[in-house]
């Protein structure tokens, strides 16, 4: 996604810059007086609330198709929201209903992606899940206290918010790149693992054993939980059990049906079979009078009379210091993750602009501006004890695919579901929750159903430390904890990237052959290039600094004594010391370099100096560049012999290395001709 701040770049040729420098202004202040734009300020306002932008677009033809769209995301993701709070969230459902009230509407404010509609997500309720149950295993809540578990998931969701939104105001959208896509499959296939296990219980009528009977497995690792369903498999309530896989049955049916038949039909999407599968189960529980057989419904959602519908309760109190210190983590990955999520679906659904100019136009999708957009929703929505909630894909493409083209379908989502709250709460009462599990263990499902094909990616191309990533996480999740996943699979990437970014990317050349002036890399095909006798030339294709120069000396003595980078130290020298007398850099790449780069340069170029040994630098930038004075400050360009060592190419730092071998073989040898 776009970064903020691009305006202020200059034209190609540097004019625009030059003539705002003259008159102290910006470039975009310039450009913006120079052909005549009117209301900057206007201008400013729009781009930092894009709802001021489009609305001014909303035209009458778009009313249906956002309405449309709208009712079906309600169908299929208002019952799927009671599942998150109720089964992973362990919170009243009503509190998943909260994530669909405040945060679609907030986003179709401040959002960056006309298309996108956020509303919350599997992996996020579970890591809230996951919260609520530490807490009550520390005793600070107790288990079927539903105020206290709502008000710590405010604050994990509050905590999330707060995170994503100083990383938005201080700039950080690159953030949605740190982690890598192994780490991510294998998360999220444990997550989709995890969940499934979890749903079982409910689904086989096993909660009240899990619960009584064996709290150890009903807070712990889902191994522990399938040797626990595997004991009790004779106690499974086979009503319930029915309910469940004949409702996952008919859904995964309709899925399939969907994906088959939408190429020909598309308004076959249109077709909400979960909203359809929820009414069908509600009305048969009344009918058949199912909780008296001992299947679960959802019960009385609005608990006490007294309590108003949308209560407010500030996550950030001193009251709750505990739950922030303990939900720091978990509330850093959700904000994580959530991101990524969402930064994926913008860039899938792209700025809104449609064929032909159908569409908002001119929304550019900015990282900066989705974190804040999400922060500000997910502040807001933890006030009111609602789940985490960012931008979901599949849910942004039902809504693109079923006429949504603006924000207002959001904007129309938040209104039917605080309708919902308002007036429809006690038609919920029957709705089983073996059917709330079975369109949990759906979306399970297909978290997991995407781990084969990038596992056999990685296998053919021998991927094998991706695998291995892959697997300490998805095995540290199953047979421990989400924690320990979690602390694993980031505290690896974070490596990864660092491993990534400190590896000096130093080159030996050597000339192709029939040219005077192309070198290209020795170590890509030795056997094709000519070496020249008593030079090592080395390229340094990256600015220096103090996180790549650690290494730096290990890696250019490896390039002296074998003249490969990838060579094991143990090996004994094979090159010889001769073939060190030049030295030539090429520090082309190096258009930046810090103090510490700097003086690990001057302390290499140094110990080339006290051997005797010349050094030549190509490629520099000019005198008045900031690389070039730092040479001249740290004593290089001195120390090489001044800027006579410092040349244009590689070709002309060759023909210095025969100067400078005739010229001090005659002063050396005076009688054989040398002044």
């Amino acid at each position: 996604m776009g970064e903020d701040g691009a305006g202020d770049d200059g034209g190609e040729d540097g004019s625009d810059n030059n003539d705002a420098n003259k008159n102290n202004i910006s470039t975009t202040q310039h450009l913006a007086r120079s052909h005549g734009v009117k209301g900057r300020r206007q201008m400013y306002l729009a781009y930092y609330i894009p709802f001021l932008n489009w609305i001014r677009q909303y035209r009458w033809g778009y009313l249906q198709g956002d309405l449309i769209a709208a009712l079906t995301m309600a169908s299929f993701y208002i019952p799927m929201s009671l599942s998150y709070a109720e089964n992973l969230g362990h919170l009243p459902p009503i509190n998943g209903l909260y994530s669909f009230v405040f945060n679609p509407f907030i986003y179709a404010f401040l959002g960056t992606c006309p298309q996108m509609v956020v509303g919350p997500e599997a992996a996020g309720s579970l890591l809230v899940g996951t919260v609520v149950r530490q807490s009550v295993d520390k005793g600070a809540i107790e288990d079927d206290d539903g105020d206290m578990n709502a008000r710590v998931a405010g604050v994990v969701t509050g905590m999330a918010g707060a995170v994503i939104l100083i990383a938005g105001l201080t700039r950080l959208g690159f953030l949605d790149s740190v982690l890598s896509r192994p780490f991510l499959r294998g998360f999220i296939s444990a997550i989709g693992f995890v969940i499934l296990v979890d749903q079982l219980i409910p689904e086989l009528g096993l909660s009240h054993l899990i619960n009584h009977k064996d709290d150890a497995a009903a807070h712990g690792s889902s191994a522990q939980k399938v040797a626990f369903l595997v004991q009790h498999i004779d106690h499974v309530h086979k009503l319930t059990a029915a309910v469940a896989f004949g409702s996952f049955a008919i859904i995964m049916v309709c899925r399939q049906l969907k994906k088959y038949l939408q190429p020909r039909y598309p308004k076959v999407a249109f077709i909400p079979d979960r909203f359809i599968v929820v009414v069908l189960s509600a009305v048969f529980a009344w009918k058949f009078d199912w909780k008296a057989k001992g299947v679960k419904v959802l019960g009385k959602l609005d608990a006490t009379p007294a309590r108003p519908p949308f209560p407010f309760r500030f996550p950030f109190l001193p009251s709750h210091m505990g739950h922030i210190q303990s939900s720091m983590s978990t509330s850093f990955l959700i904000a994580l993750l959530g991101f990524f999520e969402s930064s994926v679906a913008a860039k899938s659904l792209g700025g809104g602009e449609g064929r032909h100019g159908d569409g908002i136009q001119g929304m550019s999708l900015s990282a900066n501006r989705e974190l804040v957009a999400l922060g500000v929703a997910n502040v807001v929505g933890g006030c009111f004890m609602a789940l985490p909630a960012f931008g979901g894909y599949g849910r942004s493409k039902v809504n693109a695919s079923t006429g949504g083209k603006t924000p207002m379908s959001s904007i129309f989502l938040s209104i039917i579901t605080v309708l919902c709250i308002l007036f429809l709460l006690p038609y919920f009462y029957y709705i089983p929750k073996a059917v709330l599990s079975a369109m949990i263990s759906v979306v399970a499902y297909s978290l997991i159903e995407e781990a084969p094909h990038d596992i056999l990616f990685f296998i053919h191309i021998r991927a094998w430390p991706e695998m291995v990533l892959m697997l300490i996480i998805f095995l540290s999740t199953i047979f421990y904890s989400l924690s320990l996943g979690i602390a694993l699979g980031i505290g690896l990437s974070v490596l990864q990237v660092v491993r990534h970014s400190t590896k000096p990317r130093i080159q030996i050349l050597g000339k192709v052959p029939g040219t005077h002036d192309q070198f290209e890399n020795a170590e890509d095909n030795p056997h094709a290039l000519e070496f020249i006798e008593g030079c090592l030339i080395v390229k340094m294709p990256e600015p220096l600094t103090f996180a790549n120069t650690g290494d730096l000396k290990g890696r250019l003595r490896r390039l002296e004594l074998y003249g490969t980078t990838a060579a094991h130290p143990a090996l004994p020298r094979v090159r010889a010391p001769e073939h060190n007398k030049n030295v030539i850099f090429d520090v082309h790449g190096v258009t930046s370099i810090d103090g510490s780069g700097t003086q690990v340069l001057a302390e290499i170029v140094d110990g080339y100096i006290s051997r005797g040994e010349r050094v030549f630098f190509c490629r520099v930038p000019k005198q008045s560049h900031p690389v070039y004075q730092m040479f001249e400050k740290s004593g290089i360009v001195e120390r090489t012999g001044g800027p006579r060592h410092f040349v244009k190419s590689v070709d002309e730092a060759l023909k210095m290395t025969e100067l400078e071998s005739v010229t001090e073989y005659y002063r050396d040898h005076p009688e054989d001709g040398g002044g």
